[in-house]
């Protein structure tokens, strides 16, 4: 059960640091942004059922 509510991932894809000796291209950008966008909805959403709900 402890395993289910671990958000290390999810913190630190935020803050990741960007590594030199990868080539970046705008597919992998553009995939990236859509990402943190959808897993900060997906807070925003989780954050506004409990409050509604509770």
């Amino acid at each position: 059960m402890k395993g289910l509510f671990d958000f290390r991932e999810v913190a630190t894809y935020f803050f990741r640091k960007k590594d030199p000796n990868r080539k970046t291209n705008f597919n992998l950008r553009a995939m990236h942004t859509i990402n943190k966008i959808s897993i900060l909805m997906f807070l925003a959403a989780m954050v506004y059922f409990v409050i509604k709900h509770w």
